[in-house]
């Protein structure tokens, strides 16, 4: 692991990484955040994941999570969105390729040889995170923006125990029936719809359920509703009785702006939860 940068921040350090990954077959950055509690040993840990277009750094530049963080003595790591580098497979469009992996294990060509984010973040940089930094063992929670929102939920439903709180910000939340899913679980796993469905918070709602409580926040004024459909999963926490808090709040978009101004009450979630 190379260290590219470290700052000090709220007492603690943001520091960005780079390794040669396994699972995408390319150098991946990082970023962890270390709260000043870290300095005296391990800390629960938060994982953000970024949505479409994004990288390591935007959230931890716009998200303000930092300061939160630090307050409330837990760690935050920020991943890459998918794999990078001249080799790896891309497309025109923003939305498919770099930037966009959906964190799903792509199992068509030309995607399949590097976009295995769903395997990076589950277990290859989970591991890399735990043994290289003073975080605690299963004390981990997960939250994410958009496509990030959807990869969140998705890996936490997926594989009980891997994370202890959940939450998420404007999560695409019904992909397999938004244009926003189709098209990316077409490109990487093919046509065959039933292979989706581990990919998909709504369906993973209704047959998993999740024991310790969601918050989920959407800006009812957010330009990519359609897309997100935040009343499938909102009906399917409802349906399934699923412990949550689902917020529309008047006003907001889908920018960082939104995150930021919501970002204490996510990280405060989280550490109530892995803390406690």
């Amino acid at each position: 692991m190379e260290t590219i940068s470290e700052n000090a921040s709220f007492g603690g350090v943001q520091g960005v990484y780079k390794h040669k990954s396994a699972s995408c077959a390319c150098d991946m950055t990082f970023a962890v955040y270390l709260p000043p509690q870290a300095k005296k040993g391990p800390v629960p840990c938060l994982w953000y994941l970024s949505g479409l277009t994004c990288t390591h750094e935007n959230a931890m530049t716009k998200a303000g999570l930092q300061e939160h963080a630090a307050r409330r003595g837990i760690a935050v790591v920020f991943p890459d969105t998918s794999p990078r580098g001249d080799d790896v497979a891309d497309d025109e469009a923003y939305d498919l390729g770099k930037g966009a992996g959906f964190y799903v294990n792509a199992t068509q060509d030309p995607w399949a040889p590097n976009f295995k984010m769903y395997d990076y973040i589950k277990t290859e940089l989970r591991d890399l995170v735990q043994s290289e930094f003073p975080v605690l063992e299963g004390r981990h929670g997960v939250t994410g923006h958009s496509m990030g929102g959807h990869g969140a939920i998705t890996l936490a439903l997926g594989n009980p125990g891997l994370f202890a709180s959940l939450s998420a910000f404007a999560p695409i939340a019904n992909p397999t029936a938004s244009d926003w899913g189709r098209k990316q679980l077409t490109a990487y796993l093919g046509t065959d719809e039933s292979k989706w469905k581990t990919h998909d918070s709504t369906l993973l709602v209704g047959s998993h359920g999740w024991e310790g409580g969601i918050l989920v926040d959407q800006g009812a004024s957010d330009q990519f509703l359609d897309l997100l459909k935040p009343e499938a999963l909102a009906n399917a926490l409802a349906e399934s009785r699923t412990a949550s808090v689902f917020r529309m709040q008047p006003g907001y978009d889908h920018s960082y702006f939104f995150v930021a101004s919501f970002g204490r009450d996510h990280v405060d979630w989280h550490a109530d939860r892995l803390t406690a």
